[in-house]
């Protein structure tokens, strides 16, 4: 995904690939990025992963999340709608289920309208 006036930029954040966080604060805070588009091709509404083995680190760290909702336009791009931070510890229920298999650990599906 490219950023545009994005939520990077906006808050003072450092993009740092790790396995449980995309960025930091300028503080040394983890940022974990979830984006989803509004609406998949099939008519289905958006929605982020959360995978708990990662989730429970973020919270661990006292980190936080930047929630992104794009919509893609031609081959390549996209136009960010929404972008929203939430302390990990802050998040809505999460009802952790299979599926997260590839990252051993649970997942838990977040729609769009529990976070903005």
């Amino acid at each position: 995904m490219r950023w545009s006036r994005d939520a990077t930029s906006a808050t003072n954040r450092t993009l740092e690939r790790a396995s449980w966080h995309d960025a930091r604060f300028g503080s040394g805070t983890p940022v974990e990025i979830k984006s989803t588009m509004l609406e998949h091709s099939d008519g289905q509404p958006g929605n982020f992963k959360v995978y708990r083995a990662y989730h429970d680190r973020l919270r661990r760290a006292d980190g936080w999340y930047c929630f992104v909702v794009y919509r893609p336009h031609g081959r390549s791009g996209c136009t960010v709608l929404k972008d929203r931070m939430c302390k990990a510890s802050r998040l809505p229920l999460l009802r952790w289920h299979g599926g997260g298999d590839h990252r051993e650990t649970q997942q838990a599906k977040i729609v769009i309208t529990d976070i903005f």
